[in-house]
Order: structure tokens, then C-alpha cells, then sequence
């Protein structure tokens, strides 16, 4: 079923994104991690899509060969897992990184060949060393040239990304936004936010976004926040801001980590109940391949 259509259901509902696994962790340990999260009748899960990393390791004769690091399950195998198991609609991601258009060609005649109908196009991160993106040669520049070929290549429901706080590389919100409405203008059917922990900038997003023309529905993405060293991680890895109060409740907390993840399950609960109450039609919650803290917010909402 087609994730856009979805949105339209009288009962709001949450959603899912997983991050596939580093090799070495089994089908059965992936699912195990999947499982409680069930109960809840999330409606669909992404999948998240990584580039592999490399490190250039010295060899004797003086010269460097390059290995990968950091490979992990690819996404399509995580898909078939997911699909063997559980009666959901599973997202894979698209990414312009390390792909050619040929790659991502084949990766969309796998996922019909699959049966899977919905897509997330994302540009996606620069590698490490690089300080901006690069196009990989013969792919893709930008995720609006990536929801475009999608949109080409068949009747995938395709959804992408956007920032509250705008993207990082973004000189200014309006114009981080102009870009959003280019890939809704080439073919995206709903928009998935990057996390945020203040519902206010979510609604200040999403009335510029209808005033800027975009009128495709815009799901909020939350993740509770469950450890003290995520108040540097985060707004460094997502270009986000996290409120001042919620800061100070997590200091307070001292080195108590139960106490930590309470009060940020606590404050992710509030969040999404708000925003349920503004008649949001789902909300997604990014897990991080934890799924205690986003099963504790979804037993007290949904």
C-alpha cells in the first residue's frame, strides 16, 4: 500500500525508521529488536541506507590500500526480513551518495521485483573528510534530481526529507525550504522531518512550507532522548537545537541514567501528544536500533 495514502486514515498512527545492522548480527536478532514495537501497529518502518566507510591502511612496501569499515546489512536484506515476518510496509531509502543512476536503477527493479511501493530519496551525508557533498560520478547532485528519476522509473510513493531547523548547508530556512518544494514539485508525495525536540518550530515549519505552495503532508519525526552525552551528540550529528528546559531536567538528573531516559521518554510522550492534539496523521519516531524508549512513548500514545 502506498504510504501517502495512509495518511489520510481517521486514526493517527506512528511509524518506524530502523538502521540496518553492522554485519555479524543475525536475522533473528534483527527481528527480536523489531518485535516489541509491533504491539503498537506501526503502519509502515523505513530503512535506513548507509554508505560504507573507508580507512586507508598503510602496508609494508610504503604504499595504502583502501578497505571498508563500518559495512553493515545492506538495506534490501533488512527490507526481506522485515516483509518475512511482520505485516508492515516497509521504506527503503535512496540515497544520491556512492550510488550511480545505474545503481539506483537496479536498487528500484529489486524493490519492485519485491513488491515494495514506497521509497524515502534523500541527497544523503558527505563522506568522511569531505566538508561538502560530492556527486558520485554518473549520479545524482541532489535529492530533487533523485526524486525525479524515481518518479520516472514506476509508481513508487516516494517521501523526503525536511528540516524545521533547516539543513545544515543551508544558507537560511526560506531557502532550505525553496529546495524542499523542489522535490515536491519533482514528484515527492509526503515529507518526513528531521527529529526535533520543540513542537513550536515544527508548526512555524510547517506554516511556511504551506506558504511556500507545499501542500503534500508533513509527518514529524521525534526521538526520545535517552542518555546525557546526547545533549552534545545529537545537535552535532543533526544540526538541532535542544530546548533549554529539557537540558536542565536532563542535568538535573545527574549520572542517574534511568533517571536520564525517564525524562526523556517524558518529554517525548508530551511532544507527540501535542502533537497528535494539532491533528498531525502519524508521527515517526527514528529508534537508532533501540526500541525500549520508542515502545515506552508509543504505550502511553497510542
Amino acid at each position: 500500500m502506498r504510504v501517502a495514502d495512509l495518511f489520510y486514515a481517521e486514526k493517527p498512527f506512528p511509524s518506524l525508521e530502523i538502521v540496518p545492522p553492522l554485519g555479524g548480527i543475525s536475522k533473528e536478532e534483527l527481528l527480536s529488536g523489531i518485535e516489541p514495537l509491533m504491539e503498537f501497529r506501526p503502519r509502515y518502518i523505513n530503512v535506513t541506507t548507509h554508505r560504507d566507510e573507508y580507512q586507508y591502511v598503510a602496508q609494508p612496501d610504503g604504499s595504502f590500500s583502501r578497505v571498508v569499515v563500518n559495512s553493515r546489512v545492506s538495506p534490501v536484506a533488512v527490507c526481506a526480513s522485515i516483509l518475512s515476518r511482520f505485516d508492515v510496509e516497509v521504506v527503503p531509502h535512496l540515497v544520491c551518495g556512492g550510488q550511480t543512476a545505474h545503481d539506483t536503477e537496479r536498487l528500484l527493479q529489486d524493490f519492485q521485483f519485491m513488491g515494495i511501493e514506497n521509497v524515502m530519496a534523500l541527497r544523503g551525508d558527505s563522506v568522511s573528510g569531505e566538508k561538502r557533498f560530492v556527486a558520485t560520478p554518473g549520479g545524482y547532485s541532489h535529492a530533487s534530481e533523485l526524486v525525479a528519476a524515481v518518479r520516472a522509473a514506476g509508481n513508487f510513493c516516494i517521501g523526503v526529507g525536511g528540516y524545521p531547523e533547516k539543513h545544515y548547508e543551508a544558507p537560511n530556512l526560506d531557502t532550505d525550504i525553496a529546495f524542499l518544494k523542489q522535490k515536491v514539485d519533482a514528484g515527492a508525495d509526503y515529507i518526513i522531518t528531521q527529529m526535533f525536540f520543540d513542537n513550536a518550530v515544527f508548526f512555524r515549519f510547517v506554516d511556511l512550507c504551506r506558504a511556500a505552495g507545499i501542500t503534500v503532508p508533513i509527518i514529524p519525526g521525534l526521538k526520545p532522548l535517552t542518555t546525557k552525552s546526547q545533549l552534545a551528540f545529537l545537535p552535532d550529528a543533526f544540526s538541532l537545537d535542544i530546548p533549554v528546559e529539557l537540558t536542565e531536567q536532563i542535568a538535573a538528573c545527574g549520572e542517574d541514567a534511568e533517571a536520564i531516559r525517564r525524562a526523556g521518554v517524558d518529554w517525548c510522550i508530551r511532544q507527540t501528544r501535542e502533537l497528535l492534539g494539532s491533528g498531525v496523521p502519524a508521527v515517526h519516531y527514528y529508534t537508532m536500533s533501540k526500541s525500549a524508549a520508542v515502545a515506552a512513548v508509543l504505550r502511553e500514545c497510542f
